[in-house]
């Protein structure tokens, strides 16, 4: 009897050890903690990247990537010759292209609306650090256990639609995101960090597409919650500046 008592004490003990963790949200809690207080990550109204992004480790470009609560987006890509800009007013998606050397040359394309809901699905998912996706009629579900670059993770997918799906897995000791993946494929890697107002980033992001091409962002710098007029993401008028 007693050995029966101490084998189902140390069942029920092992039991209360691997509770914590077990279902998605126990999962996103760990994740954001390691990110930053829960003050901290609700304090963000604003990020901005500032950096460079190269093709295949050729022809760097200047990049400055400002999202803003709640649906606001703006992504600027200078180079020699061209510079492109993506902006999200709510649900007002647009691009710009402008030739770097004559700024009198430029285009304007209203973004259709599946690409608006991506960038509204973008935008909420950069400033909120996992949590919330409900709010935009998306889920997240635990699917188990996995083994990315030698290291044990935890996998939970996150679907904001039904062509927009994250794929992230968890280191299972320390909650660190080790990949994401998207429904086309992509893979997507996190290096370095950059702590700011008590937030860590990653100071690298590496995409990596099924054809083998890699897009690499590096970050320089990351300002919190610095304020952006309303007027930097709305539609340009179709004129010249």
């Amino acid at each position: 009897m007693k050995a029966r008592l101490v084998l189902a004490a140390a069942a029920l003990f092992a039991t209360v050890l691997s509770a914590p963790g077990q279902t998605a949200e126990q999962w996103i809690t760990r994740a954001r903690a390691r990110l930053g207080s829960e003050a901290a990550l609700q304090g963000v109204t604003s990020i901005r990247y500032l950096g460079s992004l190269d093709t295949d480790g050729a022809n760097p470009r200047k990049l400055d990537i400002i999202f803003q609560k709640p649906l606001q987006q703006l992504i600027t890509i200078s180079g020699a010759e061209l510079i492109e800009v993506v902006g999200l007013d709510d649900y007002d998606g647009w691009q710009k292209r402008t030739n770097a050397q004559n700024s009198a040359q430029w285009q304007i394309t209203l973004i259709d609306a599946g690409q608006t809901k991506r960038l509204r699905a973008q935008t909420w998912d950069n400033l909120n650090f996992f949590s919330g996706i409900e709010k935009m009629r998306g889920t997240v579900r635990l699917e188990g256990d996995a083994m990315i670059d030698g290291v044990a993770c935890v996998k939970l997918v996150f679907a904001y639609r039904d062509n927009m799906i994250l794929t992230r897995y968890f280191d299972k000791s320390s909650a660190r995101l080790v990949l994401t993946e998207t429904e086309s494929g992509t893979q997507i890697r996190e290096e370095g960090e950059i702590i700011a107002q008590g937030v860590r980033f990653p100071r690298k992001v590496s995409n990596r597409d099924k054809a083998g091409r890699v897009i690499t962002m590096v970050f320089d710098q990351v300002i919190l919650n610095e304020p952006h007029a309303a007027s930097e993401f709305a539609v340009p008028a179709l004129r010249a500046n």
